[in-house]
């Protein structure tokens, strides 16, 4: 029986898996939000909050114990200059974890985890992003109009030179260089 075993082991050794889990950490602290599995989401979950309960304390000795489990300094440190003064007023509950479905290519069940309150943070910078690519799109358009006819006016020019020195030869069609997959065996 498997009484007072909480830990999830994700089928990975213990090293292994302590990497990763500080890894989803740091990230989270970079990011605010990342996307995975369910099952790492809630593994990621009590450890992050852990992280976050030693960020209010801000003792020096809190500070040397996150970086013993994140093994990133400059995550420990947006961590308790940043995300745990957010967090003071609440008593725990820092995390949230939001199901998406099932991701395609494994049918894993996918999940965000994110900050409780970075989330408007999240929202804002996503409605930015979209408003970016839709303005670029329109001048792009513009621009490619004048081109075509520029190259129309100096064609004629280049054609008046030639003449006048010496007959131009006939263009040839050339053939078009085939890989070596592709050439026949008389070329």
């Amino acid at each position: 029986m498997r009484h007072q075993k909480k830990t999830i082991k994700l089928g990975r050794t213990a090293e292994h898996r302590k990497a990763l889990l500080a890894n989803q950490i740091c990230s989270l602290i970079e990011h605010q939000r990342i996307k995975t599995t369910l099952a790492k989401a809630r593994a990621v979950r009590p450890l992050a909050e852990r992280m976050v309960t030693l960020g209010k304390n801000g003792s020096i000795h809190a500070r040397r114990t996150a970086l013993a489990t994140l093994r990133q300094k400059n995550a420990v440190k947006k961590l308790f200059d940043d995300i745990a003064p957010k967090s003071a007023e609440r008593n725990g509950g820092y995390t949230r974890i939001v199901k998406l479905g099932y991701r395609k290519s494994d049918s894993a069940r996918m999940a965000f985890i994110e900050w409780v309150d970075m989330a408007e943070v999240v929202e804002e910078k996503a409605t930015e992003k979209k408003k970016r690519k839709k303005k670029p799109a329109e001048p792009e358009a513009e621009q490619i109009e004048p081109e075509r006819v520029e190259p129309k006016e100096q064609e004629p020019a280049e054609k008046e030179e030639k003449p006048a020195g010496e007959p131009a030869p006939p263009e040839e069609a050339k053939p078009k260089k085939r890989r070596w997959f592709g050439r026949k065996s008389s070329e």
